[in-house]
């Protein structure tokens, strides 16, 4: 019997995907010199442009060259040469498929000892118990960075489709810049971008303008939101049903539903509410909602690793599945399913106690898998979290210290032509 997972997904804008699978945005951490994909990410696309999903997103690349959620995050702003994007999405549509850029910037998600600026909607901090000081202390953004801001997602978005991208995603959720706007207990302004919903929603919306202003009608524009904050007090289920809605009029095409942020992170299948930890399709139950009101598409990311969740996800009424780690580890996945045949690597699972410990050792798991498929070397899911973690700390340093560098010369680049 023929599997909905492999029938076409036409969209608003004319594009039509190959099938209902997409690789969900995973952040590398993986720029080479001067903030830029290098023969690292072109490799590991090429895996996953192999691999058989329709579409593939990439991890968040920052608008901001000053607010980056990693030192080695890419830049994409109109500073930055384009032939490396242009080989990036070269990369990820070599087998056939569609490539989007996700496109992101942090706020307040920033570690402490990065350069550059730590701004948010308001000066609240991020609250990880003893782990808060690992992130800067945000300050509040005035009117005109909230402009210049909503300027750069709309430079990168139209950098982006020149350089062959298919399309963006706009990252809303997982407690980054958009979200955190969205957030009544992050955003705590009493101006026209704080209070209702409809105030808290203005910067999205406005870049979802910007954005949509700046590209052609046949490129795609996504959003990435979270279906519930896991915090109680935060953006819920019913307010991400009303921002679906403002969204319809903007020309957007797709909307992918996602949860959590570092405060909790839902995301890696460790919330604050446990009960998600219990079953894959970790915003299923949100999302069968959702689904029922919203007038777009919905993608669904979160846990999934086997077909038949994947065939469950669809018949609930949502578009497309999304598969990050997963991906991470049988990047060949969708492929395998087109023969009935299952992912045969599993993550060694992080059983700490410490949520935020353990969910940053998640990450760094996954970032290991991805950096030894680049090498064209198999994944290896027993690899420790400790391992994988202090590993990546190592690598981490040594990024920062490239970004500093390449941070300090773009200032003395632009003061010198001052």
């Amino acid at each position: 019997m023929a599997s909905e997972l492999y029938s076409p997904l036409p969209l608003r804008s004319g594009q039509v995907l190959g099938n209902r699978i997409a690789k969900a945005a995973m952040e590398e951490n993986m720029a080479g010199d001067g903030q830029l994909p290098d023969g690292q990410l072109l490799s590991l696309y090429r895996h996953w442009a192999t691999g058989g999903a329709g579409l593939l997103i990439t991890g968040n690349v920052m608008v901001h060259a000053e607010a980056l959620t990693g030192p080695a995050g890419v830049v994409l702003d109109d500073a930055v040469p384009l032939e490396p994007f242009t080989e990036w999405a070269r990369a990820g549509k070599s087998g056939g498929g569609a490539i989007w850029m996700q496109i992101n910037h942090p706020g307040r998600q920033i570690q402490a000892d990065m350069p550059g600026v730590v701004w948010g909607p308001s000066a609240v901090g991020v609250d990880l118990g003893k782990h808060s000081s690992r992130f800067g202390r945000p300050v509040a953004m005035t009117p005109e960075q909230i402009e210049a801001t909503v300027t750069r997602y709309a430079v990168t978005a139209h950098r982006a489709e020149k350089a062959g991208f298919d399309g963006v995603e706009i990252h809303a959720a997982h407690g980054y810049l958009l979200s955190q706007f969205l957030s009544p207990l992050v955003n705590q302004r009493t101006d026209q971008w704080g209070g209702s919903l409809e105030n808290r929603a203005r910067m999205l919306l406005d870049v979802v303008r910007a954005v949509r202003a700046e590209v052609s009608p046949s490129f795609a524009v996504a959003v990435k939101l979270n279906s519930a904050d896991f915090q109680r007090g935060g953006f819920d289920a019913d307010d991400a049903r009303q921002v679906i809605a403002m969204l319809e009029p903007l020309g957007v095409d797709l909307v992918e539903l996602s949860g959590g942020s570092y405060e909790s992170p839902a995301m890696s299948g460790r919330p604050a509410d446990a009960r998600t930890q219990a079953r894959e399709a970790y915003f299923l139950d949100l999302a069968r909602d959702l689904v029922t009101t919203s007038p777009l598409p919905l993608m669904l990311t979160g846990g999934i690793t086997r077909r038949d969740t994947a065939e469950t996800v669809l018949g609930s009424g949502v578009a497309l599945v999304g598969m990050g780690t997963a991906l991470a580890l049988t990047p060949n996945l969708p492929d395998r399913w087109r023969h009935d045949r299952e992912a045969d690597r599993q993550l060694r699972p992080v059983t700490w106690s410490d949520k935020a410990l353990a969910s940053a050792a998640s990450m760094a798991q996954v970032r290991h898998q991805l950096r030894r498929i680049a090498r064209g070397s198999r994944p290896r899911p027993n690899t420790h979290p400790a391992y994988a973690l202090l590993t990546e700390w190592r690598r981490q340093r040594q990024a920062l210290r490239r970004y500093r560098a390449w941070l300090t010369s773009r200032e003395t680049t632009t003061a010198s032509r001052a």
